[in-house]
C-alpha cells in the first residue's frame, strides 16, 4: 500500500530528517518502531517496512505528520501476514 500526503505549504527537509524521523519512531514510547526505512525522494519524506496492523500504521503515520508537519509524506508500510500456529513446536 503505496499512499500520498502532499502538504501544500511543504518546505524543503532539512538535511537531518530522515535521522529525526527514524530516531522520533524509535524513542517515542507509543511506537518504540526500528523497523521502519525512512528516506527521501526529492522533497517527500518515504516511509518503509511492515507493520503487524493497519492500527501501527496509522499511528506511525499521525506521529510523523504531527511532528514534521511542513514535510509531505508517502506511506509504503505493508502489513506482516501472521497466522496462529496450528501445533506446537518441538525444541531438540
Amino acid at each position: 500500500m503505496t499512499d500520498s500526503y502532499p502538504r501544500s505549504d511543504a518546505q524543503p527537509p532539512a538535511d537531518y530528517l530522515e535521522a529525526a524521523v527514524q530516531r522520533l519512531l524509535t524513542e517515542n514510547g507509543e511506537v518504540a518502531e526500528q523497523g521502519i526505512t525512512v528516506t527521501r525522494r526529492d522533497n517527500t519524506l518515504v516511509l518503509c517496512g511492515e507493520v503487524e496492523s493497519a492500527q501501527r500504521r496509522d499511528e506511525i503515520l499521525r506521529l510523523v505528520v504531527a511532528n514534521f508537519p511542513d514535510v509531505p509524506v508517502t506511506v509504503d508500510i505493508g502489513l506482516v501476514r501472521s497466522h496462529t500456529p496450528t501445533e506446537a513446536e518441538e525444541l531438540r
